[in-house]
């Protein structure tokens, strides 16, 4: 409801209305997040902020670093989250529809394939291999926060492409660090994570519309999958398909305030705190930081493109409607802000801090890169299709 000229400071809330509205907010915040992290982490009391991240704490039956908690614990609802997002535009989206979705769908695994190809050709057998799914993500919240700075000069039908891409880019990430990225397993609690996923299937197939015993079995299935030795994120994702239908839409409004303005800025208040040494700029030269960057800034769109091209081409798909190539080129660049999930792979994929801080810094500069290239390409083209 918008704020009446009469309301004390009116014209701020209606910013920061009009902010939330666009999606603009959600970015603004975790780009803020990020930066006091690094500020603080590269301060006089660097030491302490990062000892805290390490810290402990927990119950008799299980205690982690605070890190892990958020990590491991709070992401598991960010990938719950997406889980539901995923599930509803495969039975009633953009995704639901096989001649819709062909596009977005090549995209997506255009751009995982890619950008993976270009790190692995720089770290192909060296320790810094497993980074190679770094640069493979699309952050949904951010590229969508971008392209939402350019109001209605961007055909619908490009927002829709890019959101049905970054939601299979991040399947795609699920599927990844489900099969990558999985320890050593715990035969016991795998099987109690089966058999705990088995009773929310019944739930859902017994028409159950409560969200309490869903909640609840979700949280044991989280346990039993922490244990398990597969990431227990991946829990939020199971709890999700089998989640009743007609209580999505109500979770997902319940769910993003939670998500885009508690979870996701905690998560880079913690995985954003790097120290900034004598050699923080080796990772334009040293092979893991130049295989994100490069990954991120040329993999991803050279990724969308390609497969976009062939598939228009071949008539297996068109254009999104009202959209330009040079519009597409635009949305390459901007599926190339890898931030949240490319972070949270990179704490995946190295224990080795030199190694992790390296894929972090080239996380976060190849994303700035793509973002205002994106950016930059859409703004000289929908000039330009407005001139015609």
């Amino acid at each position: 409801m918008p704020f009446p000229e009469t309301y004390p400071n009116w014209w701020v809330h209606r910013w920061f209305d009009q902010l939330n509205r666009n999606g603009q907010l959600s970015g603004l915040i975790l780009l803020l997040a990020t930066v006091c992290s690094m500020l603080v982490a590269n301060s006089s009391v660097g030491l302490g902020y990062l000892h805290f991240w390490e810290m402990p704490i927990g119950f008799s039956w299980l205690t982690l670093p605070v890190e892990q908690w958020i990590n491991d614990g709070l992401m598991a609802i960010f990938f719950f989250l997406v889980g539901i997002e995923i599930k509803r535009e495969l039975l009633v989206g953009e995704l639901s529809d096989l001649s819709r979705s062909i596009l977005p769908i090549g995209a997506a695994l255009g751009g995982i394939l890619v950008p993976g190809l270009i790190y692995l050709s720089l770290n192909a057998d060296t320790d810094a291999a497993g980074g190679w799914a770094i640069p493979a993500a699309t952050d949904i919240a951010f590229s969508l926060a971008i392209l939402s700075l350019l109001g209605k000069r961007v055909p619908v039908s490009l927002k829709v492409f890019l959101a049905a891409l970054a939601i299979i880019d991040d399947s795609g990430a699920i599927f990844i660090i489900a099969f990558f990225y999985t320890k050593s397993l715990q035969a016991p609690y795998l099987l109690a994570s089966v058999g705990l996923l088995g009773l929310l299937i019944v739930f859902n197939r017994c028409n159950l519309s409560l969200l309490w015993p869903y909640l609840m079995v979700g949280f044991g299935l989280w346990f039993c999958v922490l244990q398990s030795g597969v990431h227990a994120t991946l829990a939020g994702v199971l709890l999700a398909s089998v989640m009743p239908l007609n209580r999505i839409t109500s979770l997902v409004d319940r769910l993003h305030f939670t998500v885009n303005y508690g979870i996701l800025p905690l998560f880079a208040l913690t995985n954003t705190a790097i120290t900034l040494t004598s050699d923080a700029f080796a990772m334009f030269t040293q092979p893991v930081g130049l295989g994100v960057l490069l990954g991120l800034i040329i993999g991803k769109p050279l990724g969308v493109l390609f497969t976009c091209f062939s598939l228009i081409k071949s008539r297996l798909a068109r254009l999104p409607a009202g959209a330009t190539w040079p519009q597409l080129v635009g949305v390459g660049f901007l599926a190339g802000i890898g931030f949240t999930i490319s972070v949270f792979v990179a704490t995946l994929s190295f224990k080795e801090m030199y190694f992790l801080n390296l894929a972090k810094l080239a996380t976060l500069t190849g994303s700035l890169v793509s973002g205002l290239l994106g950016l930059l390409m859409l703004r000289l083209t929908t000039k330009k299709a407005q001139q015609v």
